[in-house]
């Protein structure tokens, strides 16, 4: 069987894992230790990212005819591949963190939804949080006013029954008068209430 035949199977492999990807980026692994290595590939794992060493040539025959095929200028040396079909900032975010504390990791070139990146573009893409932070970001903010008009609206309840039992102590004899109106006796009562010192004088004389 001719090396072409035996090659095109994998190709075509290569072809059908960048298709509808979100990104793909590309690095040169060379320096890294067993552990790393592993580590990494763990990583990306977790991610939902696929991770795979290929030849150049292979990869730069899949890459043809598709966006990808910007980045055959970066297939020189040892190259892995990453891709990610569902976030298009997670490889480049795991790839820069990690060789951060790895430095034999290097990033090549990357296309991140269609758009080519270079080594730079791609540092500033890592920036970006991931989906899950952005989603907990926003949970947050929607809930912080709805919190906040809660607590507002519970110390104006407060507020608002304080002032209620204040007004109640303020106005017992307008109550009283209220209540005793028309009735002879209460308003006798009342009168009396009102009015302690005529009472005492009479008593005097």
């Amino acid at each position: 069987m001719a090396k072409v035949e035996l090659k095109q199977p994998i190709v075509q492999a290569i072809a059908e894992e960048i298709k509808d990807a979100q990104s793909v980026v590309l690095v040169d692994y060379r320096g890294l230790t067993v552990a790393e290595d592993t580590e990494l590939r763990k990583q990306l794992r977790e991610a939902g990212i696929v991770y795979k060493v290929y030849k150049n040539t292979m990869m730069k025959r899949a890459f043809e005819g598709t966006e990808c095929e910007a980045l055959e200028t970066c297939l020189e040396g040892p190259s892995a591949i990453a891709i990610s079909k569902d976030d298009a900032t997670a490889p480049a975010r795991i790839l820069c963190k990690f060789a951060k504390d790895a430095p034999a990791l290097e990033l090549k070139g990357g296309i991140v939804e269609g758009t080519a990146y270079d080594v730079a573009g791609l540092t500033e893409l890592s920036k970006i949080p991931s989906r899950e932070e952005l989603l907990s970001k926003l949970l947050g903010s929607l809930q912080s006013p709805i919190s906040n008009f809660a607590r507002v609206i519970k110390q104006i309840a407060e507020q608002g029954g304080a002032a209620a039992e204040t007004e109640a102590a303020e106005a017992p004899a307008e109550e009283v008068a209220a209540e005793t109106a028309g009735d002879p006796a209460a308003e006798a009562v009342a009168e009396t209430v009102e009015a302690p010192a005529e009472t005492a004088e009479t008593a005097e004389e």
